[in-house]
């Protein structure tokens, strides 16, 4: 149904790219568009600390030490599936790179930059592992090719089934080369979707013959706020487009109608978070809804560097606006799948800032790698997993250096993630969710420690590297991980749901054809489909969608690198 406004709750890449494709695509002006969302920032953020302790989740939690730079986490590209991220990028400039793109701004930083992991795992008493051999077995090699080979008509045979139920007659499977590498890269857990790593296993088939050195990632020239964010905040902001920050919007009211089953939004009720005033917007005939119905930031807390991330047991700002809706209609999904088990969901992560560079030179000698190319993850020395198995501990992101413009040149940021928090340390004997920041330091010096080649080793400088350390911010994230939990195909709402003329979800709570999530790919689609819908767009123009998993030499290759 045709508007000619549009309120958008949340500011996330999702709804700004709605916005960019109603004005651009739709020809809309852009006064006629509003955002109301807590930040401006969503999954896609970086800045310093400083201004991070002021965001919504933080201000129950004071940080004593405010200095260095905070990015919760941050997302790989790939040009070769992100399409319709990378249209979005090019109808948009640089915020950093006068007369560019902001894509043509990426693709000339990683043109110069290219990603060749050289040490994507590691592990006591081996060093750098190599990782092109895969370790799959023929089972393994079986319950692959049937994921591989399943059509979308029959996904939802992988209804509520986790990656765990799926290979239970192959549990050799996860202590493989490839599942340390593919849980890592990805943001797999044992507990997800079997039905997510199905679509995986179809839109990044191509990633069988290059995981080990990442060659098919493609990066931002700075942190993801700054490179993709702000330009478009920017853009959007140039349009007319209003970007009320600071409301949770926190209940809604539907038209009633005779078969209670039209979704019509006629007013929104929003919570002032500076003023703690309650505030009402009213949704006229002419005016779309479009929500970002769940974020995997929500709820985040932080640390310093010498005090753990508090716990917030807060279901989510998002999924709470998002369940309400559930409550009144029966076809808009099931947000407890996503945010109530947090055991399936939650990581911690840090971002780690030094006033020299002399940890970054140790970890570019033991991984032989200059910072900008690297992933790195360390496999446990002992069993660690349920099932007596090796694990990955940790992980890092080696930036190329400057990661943020207002880095000074002899500043070092780099960032890490506990996939899972509940487990112990190696070298801190507490969990990682109990860790401060400097904690974190030590885990991480202690792992480089186990397998530094020499000759002499980094735990030597272990005190000159503590010294240099600005900061180190501990994150929780208790649904860093929500948009894989184990689900059926029906427990995510379309981007247009059934009998609704002004709603629509955008973001990676949604379901769309094909499309895998924790991708700004999927959030990116969501939100030109949203605009098509609500612009009158024919969906014939949305950006057409590779499918490697047709392509027959593609699948030759992915075959021939399983039994590597």
């Amino acid at each position: 149904m045709q508007k000619k406004k549009a309120i958008m709750i949340g500011a996330g890449i999702a709804n700004m790219a709605a916005a960019v494709y109603l004005i651009q695509e739709g020809g809309w002006n852009g006064d006629q568009i509003t955002f109301y969302s807590l930040d401006d920032h969503g999954s896609n953020d970086g800045s310093t600390t400083e201004a991070a302790k002021d965001d919504y989740w933080n201000k129950n939690h004071p940080m004593e030490n405010q200095k260095g730079y905070i990015a919760r986490g941050g997302r790989m590209l790939n040009y070769r599936t992100y399409v319709d991220l990378m249209d979005l990028l090019d109808r948009i400039p640089s915020a950093t790179e006068q007369g560019m793109t902001a894509a043509q701004d990426t693709r000339e930083f990683d043109a110069a930059h290219p990603t060749y992991d050289k040490a994507r795992l590691l592990e006591g008493g081996k060093g750098i592992v190599n990782g092109s051999h895969l370790g799959l077995n023929n089972t393994s090699r079986k319950l692959l090719t049937k994921l591989i080979m399943m059509p979308d008509s029959r996904e939802e045979e992988l209804d509520n089934v986790t990656i765990a139920e799926y290979f239970k007659d192959d549990p050799e499977f996860f202590e493989t080369n490839f599942w340390f590498m593919w849980e890592t890269t990805f943001a797999f857990r044992t507990q997800s979707s079997a039905q997510e790593l199905r679509r995986y296993m179809h839109q990044m088939i191509y990633e069988f013959t290059q995981i080990e050195h990442l060659v098919g990632v493609n990066r931002t020239r700075y942190n993801q706020f700054e490179s993709i964010m702000l330009p478009l905040i920017n853009y959007l902001k140039d349009q007319g487009c209003k970007i009320v920050l600071n409301r949770l919007v926190t209940d809604w009211e539907f038209k009633e109608t005779p078969m209670q089953d039209e979704i019509t939004v006629t007013d929104l009720r929003m919570l002032n978070t500076d003023t703690n005033q309650e505030e009402f917007v009213e949704v006229d005939e002419d005016t779309a809804v479009i929500f970002t119905n769940g974020s995997i930031t929500d709820s985040a807390s932080l640390g310093d560097f010498d005090t753990p991330a508090p716990e917030n047991p807060d279901y989510g700002a998002a999924s709470s606006l998002w369940k309400k809706a559930t409550q009144r209609f029966y076809n808009l999904g099931n947000p407890d799948k996503f945010f109530a088990d947090r055991d399936a969901s939650e990581w911690v992560s840090f971002t780690l800032t030094t006033k020299d560079h002399l940890l970054l030179e140790e970890i570019t000698r033991i991984t032989t790698q200059e910072p900008g190319n690297a992933l790195n993850s360390f496999i446990s020395t002992v069993p660690v997993t349920p099932l007596h198995q090796k694990d990955v501990t940790m992980s890092i992101v080696v930036h190329h250096q400057p990661h943020f413009t207002t880095q000074k040149p002899n500043e070092t940021v780099l960032w890490g993630y506990f996939l899972y928090p509940r487990r112990k340390g190696e070298f801190v004997d507490k969990p990682y969710i109990e860790m401060t920041g400097r904690e974190m330091v030590k885990e991480l010096i202690g792992q480089l420690a186990k397998v530094d080649p020499g000759p002499i080793n980094i735990e030597t400088k272990e005190k000159a590297i503590m010294k240099s350390v600005v900061n180190c911010i501990p994150v929780y994230m208790p649904y860093a991980s929500a948009l894989f939990n184990n689900r059926a195909k029906s427990d995510r709402p379309k981007v247009i749901p059934k009998h609704s003329t002004n709603l629509a979800f955008t973001g990676e709570f949604v379901e769309q054809p094909y499309q895998m999530i924790f991708t700004e790919q999927s959030a990116v689609r969501s939100g030109e489909i949203a605009a098509f819908h609500f612009a009158g767009v024919p969906m014939s123009r949305l950006v057409p969608t590779p499918r490697y998993d047709k392509d027959i030499k593609t699948l030759l290759k992915a075959a021939k690198k399983m039994f590597d």
